[in-house]
C-alpha cells in the first residue's frame, strides 16, 4: 500500500528532499543566491505598495482630505502595482522594493524531466513576469508556499525570488 511518504506533496516538497531551503532548485541554503526569506519579501512588498500609493495619489486622486497616500483610487493603485511589477521584473528582474532589500527574481530552466530546475541569470522575461504579476495581484497564490518557501505565483511562472 502507498504511504504519504511515497506519494509526497508539493506543499512538503515531495519525498527524497534534503530538507535545505532551495536545495531541490540548485540554490544555496544561505547567502547570495539563496531563497528570499518571508520578512524581506514582505518588506519589499510594503515598499512597492507605498510607492504605488504615492503614484496613484498623484495621478488619480479621488479625495482631497486625509493622508496623502490614501487619496488615490484603490484600483488605480493596484494597476500601478501591476504595471510596476510587470515592467520591472520582466526587464530588470526586480521591483523597487526588491532592489532596496537586496532581492531579485530569477527564472528557472528545466533541462530535463528528471533533473531539478536550475536558476538562469538575467531577468525572467515578459511571459513569466506577466504570469507572476497576475497571480501576485490575486493575492491568494502569493501566500501559498511549497516546501522550499516558494509561492504558488513563482511556481506557476517558473521563477524564484532570491537574495542578491
Amino acid at each position: 500500500m502507498a504511504t504519504r511518504d511515497s506519494v509526497g506533496s508539493w506543499l512538503e516538497g515531495g519525498p527524497g528532499g534534503d530538507g535545505a531551503r532551495g536545495g531541490r532548485l540548485g540554490l544555496p541554503e544561505e547567502g547570495s543566491g539563496s531563497l528570499a526569506r518571508l520578512g524581506r519579501r514582505l518588506a519589499a512588498l510594503g515598499v512597492d505598495w507605498v510607492a504605488c500609493l504615492a503614484v496613484s495619489a498623484v495621478l488619480v486622486p479621488v479625495r482631497d482630505d486625509g493622508l496623502f497616500l490614501f487619496r488615490g483610487h484603490e484600483l488605480a493603485t493596484l494597476a500601478v502595482f501591476a504595471v510596476e511589477n510587470l515592467v520591472l521584473v520582466a526587464t530588470l528582474g526586480h521591483t523597487l522594493g526588491h532592489r532596496l532589500l537586496g532581492l531579485r527574481v530569477r527564472r528557472l530552466a528545466q533541462t530535463s524531466l528528471r533533473a531539478a530546475p536550475a536558476p538562469v541569470d538575467g531577468p525572467p522575461g515578459i511571459v513569466p513576469a506577466a504570469i507572476r504579476t497576475v497571480l501576485v495581484c490575486l493575492v491568494i497564490p502569493a501566500v501559498v508556499w511549497d516546501g522550499d518557501g516558494r509561492g504558488l505565483h513563482d511556481r506557476a511562472a517558473g521563477t524564484v525570488l532570491v537574495r542578491r
